[in-house]
């Protein structure tokens, strides 16, 4: 199954509408996750939010993109802790889905994106926006990609903070011969070729 660039800019396109069910993971794993293809977390049938008969519909499955987890972002070529901008690890997406009609024609699901933000010594003044994608494929079709941005905003006590993105949702197309289960939903940041050779333990793109 192919999957999305994590390089790439985002193509204009129609916004379709994502599962339900926790993806997380530990902020120490980030260095096992460079060397996974993905790590996917795949919706059980049952979500946070269900149908007017009660139960909740089969959600896509949601995928971590490889190498897209970490972005690590320098002032200039240095590579030393004083060139550090930013060092930010995508740590969890909740997410919940639900019928969106009564016919039961569309699965919506929705999701925010959360991350752990460090501010490095070359980073000027104390905001910044980190920007990342989430993808929805089905099969080997891109079927959508839409670029977002985390304004990131460091209190003068702190370094470190957390950040949660507003809500997206996406609908899917489903019936009584397809599930939601047909469509995987991509998260990423969104790296420049340099950014993504770092996190490939690489010295050029």
């Amino acid at each position: 199954m192919p999957s999305p660039d994590p390089v790439s800019p985002p193509s204009p396109g129609t916004r379709k509408r994502v599962p339900q069910r926790v993806w997380a993971r530990a902020r120490g794993a980030s260095l096992a996750l460079r060397n996974l293809t993905l790590l996917a977390a795949v919706a059980g049938s049952l979500a946070a939010c269900g149908s007017s008969d009660g139960f909740a519909p089969v959600c896509p499955q949601l995928a971590l993109l490889r190498d897209g987890g970490d972005l690590t972002r320098f002032a200039g070529s240095g590579r030393d802790i004083i060139d550090l901008v930013l060092d930010a690890h995508l740590t969890a997406v909740p997410a919940s889905c639900k019928y969106l009609d009564r016919s039961n024609t569309k699965v919506q699901a929705t999701l925010s994106v959360m991350m752990s933000l460090g501010r490095g010594p070359a980073m000027r003044g104390r905001a910044i926006d980190v920007p990342y994608f989430i993808a929805v494929t089905e099969g080997d079709r891109v079927l959508d990609r839409q670029g977002y941005g985390l304004r990131a905003e460091f209190p003068a006590n702190a370094d470190r903070i957390t950040g949660r993105s507003d809500p997206v949702t996406l609908d899917f197309p489903v019936s009584r011969d397809k599930s939601a289960a047909a469509y995987q939903i991509w998260v990423s940041f969104q790296l420049t070729p340099e950014e993504l050779a770092y996190n490939r333990g690489q010295t050029t793109p």
